[in-house]
């Protein structure tokens, strides 16, 4: 339930950043933007850090370098978010957002990338996505 949670409370914040993103960016411009999300990320991440302090120092020199670039995605991410909602609007961004999710979370889960371990896809799932897909088609139309 936890966890059902706290991607209620992601989902919903990453929807909010992305339209507050998109209106400062009509201010100062889209790489600006993500600029400050950025720097204003870090220094809550960083605030909570000095808080909560639950992690294990020691533990960063076991994590692949590779993955230590995974924040430099954000720009990216919040670059595409922005451009998306200012060109189709936030409904559509976020609808195709979650297709594109779904999609790449099935190639991880049944290719085992990343050390994850490897999933079963049936029909199910199959039938989910695609029930998803035909839903964002129809709220384009």
């Amino acid at each position: 339930m936890k966890g059902i949670i706290f991607a209620f409370i992601a989902g919903a914040c990453i929807t909010l950043q992305g339209v507050a993103n998109a209106r400062i960016s009509q201010d100062i411009g889209t790489w600006q933007a993500a600029t400050i999300t950025q720097l204003t990320g870090f220094i809550m991440a960083l605030v909570i850090l000095l808080f909560v302090r639950d992690g294990k120092k020691q533990g960063l020199k076991k994590v692949k370098p590779l993955y230590l670039t995974g924040g430099g995605l954000a720009a990216f991410i919040i670059f595409s978010e922005v451009t998306a909602i200012q060109n189709i609007g936030v409904t559509f961004t976020i609808s195709a957002l979650l297709i594109a999710q779904l999609f790449l979370t099935f190639l991880i889960d049944i290719n085992g990338w990343f050390g994850v371990a490897k999933q079963k896809m049936r029909l199910p799932q199959f039938l989910g996505i695609g029930m998803m897909i035909a839903g964002v088609i129809i709220l384009k139309f």
